[in-house]
């Protein structure tokens, strides 16, 4: 386990072969082949975030792919698009972006985003 405590700050990118608990703040890409936790104190942002299953109790700018399971805890804020095996969202968490699984049991797409309720159709994709 490689903790960054709360009073640290990373700038660059996190390539880890264990698991990543976040208390601090990062900027820049984090690589983790184990599990992440971003604690109700920590920050993550930057391009792309890649870890085996993701937990995240503070804030977190990027674009997410997790293997098996996003967990998104009522004290969270995310920005950005998800790739998850699975993904659970407790109420009050804070989420903008496109989210999608990767789980055998989900239905094929379509590979278009679905149209917003009450908003005009466009012809083209999420515009």
């Amino acid at each position: 386990m490689t903790y960054l405590g709360e009073k640290c700050e990373v700038n660059g990118d996190i390539h880890l072969e264990g698991n990543l608990r976040v208390d601090g703040i990062v900027h820049g890409n984090v690589e983790v082949l184990g599990d992440m936790e971003v604690s109700h104190t920590g920050l993550v942002e930057g391009i792309e975030i890649h870890a085996r299953n993701l937990i995240i109790h503070g804030v977190v700018k990027a674009r997410l792919l997790v293997d098996g399971k996003l967990s998104v805890s009522k004290t969270a804020r995310l920005e950005g698009d998800v790739t998850a095996g699975a993904i659970d969202i407790e109420g009050g968490a804070f989420y903008t972006g496109h989210m999608a699984t990767t789980d055998a049991k989900s239905l094929p797409g379509t590979g278009r985003l679905p149209e917003l309720i009450g908003r005009e159709p466009t012809g083209g994709l999420g515009g």
